[in-house]
């Protein structure tokens, strides 16, 4: 019997199908309900420990009620074995579309569009995904001649990302090829910049980068998170301005969202959609979507995504010596510390070709990693807030950021169309609150906490009454565009992402704050420790509640059933 050739000596087509006849084997199974927990949802037995969760930069320990159920992140699925070889795959057998030299020719203007620093969380160790999908993609650029080439990152409403940042995320090489001419930030601000191309189904006014707008191909490199991005919001949102973001990110249209792991699952999802279809019917789109492993923690902190139960002496004693560590730094050391740690996340998915197809396979990939399934929701949930968000890498945690963390993107990570927290149900989070912003990243949500929030909580009223005139601030608009600051209307679709949350749970305890007015502000409850916060719970929801604790990060998902 002929030996069979190992697969490195495989020549690199054939090389190909083996790492795409495995990503078929492993084509994820969809969930069937079995009326019972997942081994990842752990319930509080006498003599348990304590649980471990971050509270900000800091950690804190909580000794939960005997019959609590704790819900701990899946173990993290093996990456691909070969990357670069699975974005070749992709890019040669996309879904529904022509291989991507099928689209190239020399002459023909094309736009790159990438995710910016917003996702994943922390930013993942070096080659970013990212980086790894352009050096392949411009490489069959190059090969058809293709010379006309942008490389924009799709910000929307987002601050621009330092050169620093943008060369981390696309590495040195593709940096000072195309920076700063070719490789930029989109503007939205840019009025010159930006097209109009009409009204979608039911409306919605679309306007979009220029540049992307008049080219003859769109590429567009996604890296997926948990997920909370991709699909149509990667061009319908990320290269819009104004005109468009104001159609989807409206209180009541947000309100109204159910989870994300269903792409139609919420007016919000299907105004993406609707104004995403618009685009790609006029422009070509080759949309490229990768999906990343839970690999959050590495080395001596691997320990704190482990069940508390099954810590060996070691990992105990490294327990101890890192709460003490931290409390005896002040938090601008502590975030400096925490923003030099990287993630060493692998990927596990990668597909290009038709935006909806190529979102749909990864969706099923990011359920493998993050769903977990659990019966029954909570009556009261428990949450720390990390020290990270997607608008706070290199920055600070403000009070707003704290909200949408709680009540915005943490309370919407289910699937299935039913939240893990019951309506009427007690939130309880754990976060320093102080009233601290950074003026450089966040000089807008100063004013709007300050001055604005105090006359009220309601999404609608503030909308009304100051959403135009933050929206249109030359000030803010001159911080946007020259420096590195979010818009100045984006405090307000951060406070309307929360409204869900409002509208839906009865009440919000949080523990720890040290600056008392800050959960005031925003319509919470203070309480010093755990104990009493749950005390004050139980005349809320009931003197037996069923409670579950969130033990993340990384990111978990919940399906009830």
């Amino acid at each position: 019997m002929a030996e069979k050739t190992p697969a490195a000596e495989l020549p690199i087509e054939e090389h190909v199908k083996v790492v795409h006849s495995r990503l078929l084997r492993e084509k994820p199974a969809p969930y069937v309900p079995k009326g019972e927990d997942d081994p990842e949802v752990v319930t509080i037995r006498p003599g348990a420990a304590k649980r471990a969760m971050f509270s900000g930069e800091d950690i804190v320990e909580i000794d939960l009620p005997v019959g609590s159920r704790v819900i701990y992140p899946k173990a993290p699925i093996r990456g691909l074995p070969d990357p670069d070889e699975a974005i070749r795959h992709a890019l040669m057998h996309p879904e529904k579309m022509n291989p991507l030299p099928h689209y190239l020719k020399p002459g023909m203007k094309v736009t790159i569009c990438i995710d910016d620093i917003s996702l994943p969380l922390p930013p993942m160790e070096r080659p970013d995904m990212r980086e790894r999908i352009l050096h392949i993609v411009l490489e069959y650029l190059d090969n058809a001649g293709v010379t006309d080439v942008h490389l924009i990152v799709a910000t929307a409403f987002h601050r621009r990302m330092t050169d620093g940042e943008i060369r981390r995320m696309v590495g040195p090489e593709i940096f000072k090829r195309f920076h700063p001419d070719r490789l930029y930030n989109h503007d939205a601000e840019n009025k010159e910049g930006m097209k109009w191309l009409g009204h979608a189904e039911k409306g919605e006014a679309v306007e979009i980068n220029r540049r992307a707008a008049e080219s003859d191909l769109i590429i567009y490199v996604n890296i997926n998170f948990v997920p909370m991005n991709g699909g149509h919001k990667s061009v319908a949102t990320g290269l819009a301005g104004y005109k468009t973001l104001r159609e989807h990110h409206d209180p009541e249209v947000i309100a109204n969202c159910n989870s994300y792991m269903d792409p139609d699952g919420s007016e919000l999802a299907r105004s993406n959609k609707r104004v995403g279809s618009f685009i790609e019917a006029r422009i070509p789109i080759f949309h490229i979507e990768s999906a990343l492993n839970n690999r959050m923690f590495k080395g001596p902190l691997q320990f704190l995504s482990k069940n508390e139960d099954d810590f060996n002496a070691v990992e105990k004693r490294a327990m101890t010596a890192l709460k003490q560590s931290l409390k005896r730094m002040t938090p601008d050391i502590k975030r400096k510390i925490f923003q030099r740690v990287y993630a060493p996340y692998e990927p596990i998915a990668v597909y290009a070709g038709q935006v909806d197809s190529v979102h749909d396979r990864i969706l099923r990939a990011s359920r493998r990693q993050y769903t977990v399934r659990i019966r029954g929701q909570a009556d009261v949930l428990i949450m720390g807030i990390p020290f990270v968000s997607p608008y706070s890498v290199n920055s600070i945690l403000n009070p707003l950021l704290v909200q949408v963390m709680a009540l915005g993107y943490l309370y919407h990570l289910y699937e299935g169309g039913v939240p893990l927290l019951r309506d009427g149900g007690t939130l309880i989070l754990f976060h320093p609150c102080r009233d601290e912003f950074d003026p450089k990243h966040h000089p807008s949500y100063i004013e709007f906490f300050h001055r604005i929030l105090p006359e009220g909580t309601d999404s609608l009223t503030l909308q009304k009454k100051y959403e135009r005139e933050f929206a249109t601030n030359p000030d803010y608009i001159k911080m946007y565009r020259e420096g590195n600051a979010y818009h100045g209307v984006h405090p307000f679709y951060m406070w309307y992402w929360g409204e869900t949350g409002r509208r839906k749970v009865g009440q919000v305890i949080a523990v720890g704050a040290e600056d008392k007015h800050v959960p005031e502000r925003m319509g919470w409850q203070n309480a010093t420790t755990f104990e009493a916060a749950l005390e004050m719970a139980k005349k809320s929801v009931g003197p037996n509640p069923n409670i579950v604790m969130l033990h993340q990060p990384p990111v978990v998902v919940a399906r009830l059933v």
